[in-house]
């Protein structure tokens, strides 16, 4: 149950990435992945204390046509971090939780599965449908019907968040996402790359998935106009259809957003608050395992003079 609620949180997140230094991250169980220019790193927190790491080559999928394309690029990186998260968060559970066997395709199919199936059911049915009930009540006009359609899912989605974030393994998960989010924060401002010294750093950051999905909900509420009406099942498939549409230029306007200084901040400061709910404050042993995941990553110590980290 674990790992499944775990991979929903990486359908509906994806880690913040600079557009400077390709550094981007995720958490796991335990744990953090990150990923830089050459390679993926990953630190997990072993039960013995200790700290295991790992680390695999990185070569973006949106590095050649056409795949980084505006809009389908938004698309594949989206479908890079669920593949190279669902791995990491499978590896990280062997280590922290102390899970022998390996997950068999069987088993990650019927995770996928359930997990693609709760999204479709929680974020584009039952908004629909709730969204059906109040124009028979309320006789809301087409336009009317679809911001609602948009505001319920966006309802939906907090209310998710914040419910599972009353499990204390999630909240876990959640003080690594801010591990992940004040190591990046510090890094991309050249910091001392300390423990201490990253926990004064802010846990939200401008490109985090939470705050990508809040502008889903936006964007979907104009392209799911487009699908018109019809029978449910013809307004769930399409929404389904258009979704890939949907995720492509809410990246864009994210990528915009963080390209435009303070004015894409102030523009993006409702969808950021959202990370108030999907990080917790970590501690210092939290921060350690996103700073080596960092180090990993980047193939070099951090808090040490250039020269001693050849």
């Amino acid at each position: 149950m674990k790992r499944l609620l775990a991979f929903l949180l990486l359908l509906l997140a994806e880690g913040a990435e600079d557009r400077r230094m390709p550094v981007g991250g995720q958490a796991v169980i335990e744990g953090v992945l990150m990923k830089g220019p050459a390679r993926w790193g990953l630190s997990v927190r072993k039960p013995d204390g200790m700290i295991e790491s790992e680390s695999w080559n990185n070569r973006s999928w949106t590095s050649s046509m056409p795949w980084k394309l505006p809009v389908i690029r938004g698309v594949v990186t989206m479908v890079e971090m669920m593949t190279v998260g669902f791995r990491a968060l499978d590896k990280s559970a062997q280590i922290a939780v102390g899970e022998e066997e390996k997950i068999t395709a069987k088993e990650m199919f019927i995770t996928v599965a359930v997990a693609i199936f709760a999204v479709v059911g929680l974020f584009i049915a039952l908004p629909l449908w709730l969204s059906d009930v109040a124009v028979k009540a309320w006789g809301l006009t087409s336009m009317g019907k679809n911001v609602l359609e948009g505001c319920l899912r966006g309802v939906v989605f907090i209310a998710y968040v914040a419910g599972i974030g009353l499990w204390s393994e999630i909240r876990q998960v959640f003080r690594y996402h801010g591990a992940e989010h004040k190591t990046i924060n510090a890094y991309e401002s050249g910091a001392v790359m300390t423990p201490e010294n990253i926990r004064g750093f802010s846990r939200i950051h401008p490109r985090c998935g939470t705050s990508f999905l809040l502008i889903v909900v936006a964007v979907s509420i104009v392209v799911f106009s487009l699908a018109g009406s019809g029978s449910i099942l013809w307004r769930i498939g399409s929404r389904i259809v258009l979704l890939p549409l949907v995720m492509g230029i809410s990246y864009e306007i994210i990528k915009g957003a963080s390209c435009a200084g303070p004015a894409g901040r102030i523009l993006m400061a409702p969808a950021m608050s959202f990370q108030y709910l999907t990080t917790r404050e970590p501690d210092e042993r939290q921060i350690e395992v996103a700073l080596t995941s960092l180090e990993t990553a980047l193939g070099k110590k951090l808090n040490m003079p250039a020269e001693e980290s050849e």
